[in-house]
């Protein structure tokens, strides 16, 4: 009985991610072109490129500004939303079938986040999309939602301890540098597009945005 709940709650996902439309998913014109405006930004610019910026805080809020590129990117934010209801795809539309945050972060009773994502993508031949995976499958803390956020008020979420998790400096940049579930926006299976850059360069962004001050922008 179990595996055909699993397989069922399987082919759900499977058929939400491949063929669910922006109308009826709650899809914003605001939403819709945000994330159209993060996947143009294709390119991200190492922090060695900022290095003629002669103010160390005009230097750390244009390095920040750059990361913003990855932050802001529907790979990101599907998963930093700001309700309890995880986002799917490039154009963020809501996650299909129907499932909420729960109590930690990864699922309701009946439904957890590790039902259908297991450690690794699942990417069958025959539809534009499969199931994302990582051993650490979960959504964000409320606390760290980004959804509708500006750039200046996420960068003051995430050097905030409070709400991010106790995280000092030095917990935050290794977690940008070396977290898996960070690193699998660069390899989201196909039918995604990778977060620009790669998961080293986007550490090299914070980290020369922190050792700058880390400094934030104004909006």
């Amino acid at each position: 009985m179990r595996k055909l709940i699993l397989l069922a709650a399987g082919a759900a996902l499977i058929a939400g991610v491949a063929g669910a439309t922006l109308s009826g998913q709650g899809q914003t014109r605001a939403q819709t072109g945000s994330a159209a405006a993060a996947l143009q930004n294709s390119e991200l610019r190492p922090a060695s490129a900022f290095a003629g910026i002669a103010d160390p805080r005009q230097r750390s809020v244009a390095l920040f500004e750059e990361s913003g590129k990855v932050l802001q990117h529907p790979r990101c934010v599907n998963c930093h939303p700001v309700g309890d209801r995880p986002r799917q795809g490039d154009m963020m539309q809501l996650h299909q079938p129907l499932v909420v945050r729960g109590a930690d972060g990864h699922g309701a009773p009946g439904m957890k986040c590790s039902t259908c994502h297991g450690a690794a993508n699942f990417d069958p031949p025959g539809i534009g999309a499969g199931v994302p995976g990582d051993p650490h499958w979960h959504l964000a803390p409320a606390s760290m939602a980004w959804e509708g956020k500006s750039l200046g008020q996420i960068c003051q979420q995430i050097k905030d301890p409070a709400r991010n998790g106790g995280k000092d400096m030095a917990a935050l940049i290794k977690h940008m540098a070396e977290d898996s579930l960070v690193g699998w926006a660069w390899n989201p299976g196909k039918g995604r597009t990778p977060a620009p850059g790669t998961q080293d360069s986007f550490a090299e962004l914070i980290e020369a945005w922190a050792a700058n001050g880390a400094h934030c922008p104004a909006s």
